[in-house]
């Protein structure tokens, strides 16, 4: 008969109960297990029923009560132990990092840069503040952003107290703009590469005026917008403020010979994405491949106050010349007749100027008193043109007016103030406004 393994220490032990302490001292093989009292009451195997066995035997099988050996072994825990229970899954028995501070890695960031010192030294100091509240991580960034940020800060401070700064900016918008068209500005010289006035001008060599060069600006002329307006509306303009702008900048048209023309450096589509938002104006040689030598500038920041007190008095007496009616007197009397008596009144205020200007020298006062009268003259002239019953009135009064334009005297007043003293040649066709000037059969356009 087999029997079956007695209970005590090497009962097998459930894999899902935790191992149970041992005790010091030796156990009786002989003592029951200890009772459970909450388990089930439990059989003895050899107990025999009134009727005797109740397990069936048979060959190969000892005879005992039925179910007495369990088909799987170990069917429960002994002793009716409960086991203990398992970690969730969504618990983690480890602790997770603390995030890092933001505040830390921008001033760091700051710091290693050198941009904005004081604004890196600022966040330093807050990230370890924030980061000694929150236990957040970054100290260590805090602390080399906040070190770096006020050394940067030391050399900032010393650069602007000494001027370094100023150099620094200076010398760098230099390097950017310096060969640009872009950077030209009103009075500057300049040369071209190549060895005409291409149709594209980007890059130019600035050079003194007082030597031969390609082209002077004389003036720029802003656009407003945020889309480029076009090339036909960019042209537009440059031809109505570059040829109104040149009196401003070269008072005296005499000054201006046959060999200057007018161009103008005009911003593309793509020049305009680059910033590109003026029209610049340039006086240059009607010879593409022809220069200039000299500045043209006269203005009150090149001209004594007697040069600029007569070529401003002449320059209002041209400016009515210049109105001329396009029709001749045959075709429309009553307007030549109208224009006749602008002019008189014109050269009768400007005579007055003239006469009642303090000039520097002897030389210069007797001289413009000279021109003074003369004006006078052919201001009697265009009074007597603005009364003409009939055409050849009128032209015989404006034939004598026009005598006195730019004639000897004049000459002599010029002369003795130290201008120019060749008289212009004027174009019918010119749309200067202005003696001397004009572009011809040009195009005075240039994309930059």
């Amino acid at each position: 008969m087999s029997i079956p393994p007695p209970p005590g220490p090497h009962q097998p032990q459930d894999p899902y109960q935790p191992p149970q302490p041992q005790s010091p001292y030796p156990q009786d093989p002989f003592a029951p297990p200890p009772q459970d009292p909450f388990a089930p009451p439990r059989q003895d195997p050899y107990a025999q029923g009134p009727y005797g066995p109740q397990g069936p035997t048979g060959p190969g099988q000892a005879p005992g009560p039925a179910g007495a050996y369990p088909q799987a072994p170990y069917p429960q825990a002994p002793y009716g132990a409960v086991p203990y229970p398992v970690w969730g899954q969504g618990y983690s028995p480890y602790g997770r990092p603390s995030p890092v501070n933001g505040v830390a890695i921008a001033s760091l960031v700051l710091g290693i840069l050198c941009f904005l010192p004081g604004v890196g030294l600022a966040l330093g100091i807050l990230a370890l503040v924030q980061i000694r509240k929150r236990g957040e991580r970054g100290k260590a960034m805090a602390i080399v952003g906040t070190v770096l940020s006020s050394v940067g800060l030391a050399v900032w401070v010393l650069a602007l107290s000494t001027g370094g700064a100023s150099d620094f900016w200076d010398g760098f918008k230099e390097g950017a703009t310096g060969n640009s068209s872009f950077a030209l500005a009103k009075g500057d010289c300049f040369d071209v590469p190549g060895e005409t006035f291409d149709e594209d001008v980007y890059d130019v060599d600035e050079v003194d005026c007082a030597g031969e060069h390609d082209a002077e600006v004389f003036a720029s002329v802003p656009l407003s917008g945020d889309s480029f307006p076009g090339d036909d509306h960019v042209t537009d303009v440059a031809d109505d403020k570059c040829y109104t702008l040149q009196d401003a900048y070269a008072m005296d048209p005499w000054a201006l010979t046959d060999e200057v023309d007018i161009y103008y450096l005009t911003p593309t589509a793509d020049s305009w994405s680059w910033g590109d938002r003026e029209i610049t104006c340039v006086f240059a040689n009607v010879d593409e491949k022809g220069t200039l030598t000299g500045s043209l500038r006269a203005d009150a920041s090149t001209l004594d106050a007697d040069q600029f007190a007569f070529l401003n008095a002449m320059a209002a007496v041209d400016k009515v010349l210049f109105e001329e009616p396009e029709e001749y007197a045959e075709e429309d009397l009553a307007a030549n007749r109208t224009w006749a008596g602008e002019a008189a009144k014109a050269t009768g205020n400007q005579a007055d100027q003239l006469g009642s200007h303090n000039w520097m020298t002897p030389v210069r006062e007797k001289s413009l008193a000279v021109l003074a009268k003369d004006m006078q003259e052919a201001r009697k002239e265009w009074a007597a043109a603005a009364k003409a019953t009939d055409a050849d009135d009128y032209y015989e009064h404006y034939g004598k007016a026009y005598a006195y334009v730019d004639g000897a005297t004049t000459v002599t007043a010029r002369q003795a103030l130290g201008l120019a003293t060749t008289p212009p040649t004027y174009d019918e066709d010119s749309e200067s406004g202005s003696g001397g000037t004009g572009g011809g059969d040009s195009d005075g356009g240039l994309d930059v």
